[in-house]
């Protein structure tokens, strides 16, 4: 049986009822689909409540997308949620995908505009005879049938919106839409989200909205990528990984910690669903889970038969 609501042990918040998803991306290469399975495999036992596998702008992994798909669906017990963007792709072309991963099984969507053709920073023109952004695919989704569908939020603002006005509206949009729940873009600043959760409260917004936590497997890249979507970098953050570029050991561990923490500091504020941006690297996400009192079903089983 899969259990789906896991307890934290031992943590601030005792006795929080605590809900994980992962996300993770069809690989490239022969290798990379050997550290996918074993991302895949590690991560399942923890019976997430569902892993999203990423999709490229254009349909450009659409293939690759799929064999992913099949692969999260071979495990058994435990759902997949397929992305669905709007670049570079006519309707009738998103619309063939989502009845063939419909098809497969999957009954769950993540709705996103994508990013444009040139990357993160270039301005976005959507298909002529495309979906225009992420509230009109949701729209389309809908009309295939009730799908369970997540969409993106920005707690710190997406990069190309005028204001957080701008952003609010849009994620009405996209509830207005269908949309079941939004996950965020990953952020290091907790009190930015709670200020970001009580605005869409405010504009009269009650879906869900799930923290997107991102392990840092690697501080660098993951400033840089910050800097192109907006994503603040507090000052004691770069302190903790400050020197630590040559000792991956140390930074496996402090990057467990930090991640727990924020994890912990959320659950304080009433959080109780999470998502993680796995980077189909299993061990730190894996850690982080067991930190906050997650563990596999079938210890969990073991457990219960002894204490019985």
């Amino acid at each position: 049986m899969r259990h789906s609501v896991k307890r934290i042990a031992g943590a601030p918040g005792t006795g929080k009822d605590i809900r994980v998803s992962f996300e993770f991306f069809p690989p490239k290469n022969p290798q990379m689909e050997a550290t996918l399975t074993d991302t895949i495999n590690r991560l399942s036992p923890l019976s997430p409540e569902f892993v999203s596998v990423t999709y490229g702008a254009g349909g450009s992994t659409k293939d690759t997308s799929r064999k992913t798909l099949q692969t999260v669906l071979a495990t058994g017990n435990t759902p997949a949620a397929a992305h669905i963007t709007c670049v570079g792709a006519t309707r009738d072309e998103i619309d063939a995908v989502v009845r063939d991963f419909a098809a497969l099984g999957i009954r769950r969507f993540v709705a996103l505009r994508g990013d444009p053709s040139g990357g993160v920073g270039t301005r976005y023109q959507p298909h002529p005879d495309g979906y225009q952004n992420a509230a009109h695919l949701v729209a389309g989704l809908k009309a295939f049938g009730d799908f369970d569908i997540s969409v993106a939020a920005y707690p710190e603002r997406h990069p190309e919106s005028a204001d957080l006005a701008t952003d609010l509206d849009m994620l009405k949009r996209k509830v207005d839409n269908g949309a079941t729940r939004a996950i965020t873009q990953f952020f290091f600043d907790n009190d930015a989200y709670e200020r970001y959760v009580e605005r869409v409260r405010r504009a009269g917004i009650y879906i869900p909205i799930v923290p997107g936590i991102v392990p840092i497997h690697n501080f660098s890249a993951v400033r840089n990528f910050a800097s192109k979507c907006g994503t603040g970098i507090p000052a004691w953050l770069a302190d903790r990984f400050d020197g630590l570029d040559q000792d991956p050991h140390t930074h496996s561990l402090v990057a467990a910690a930090v991640a727990a923490e924020q994890v912990f500091d959320l659950v304080d504020r009433g959080v109780d669903d999470f998502h993680f941006y796995t980077m189909n690297r299993p061990d730190l996400v894996f850690a982080i889970c067991r930190l906050i009192g997650i563990r596999e079903t079938g210890e969990a089983a073991r457990r219960e038969l002894h204490a019985a």
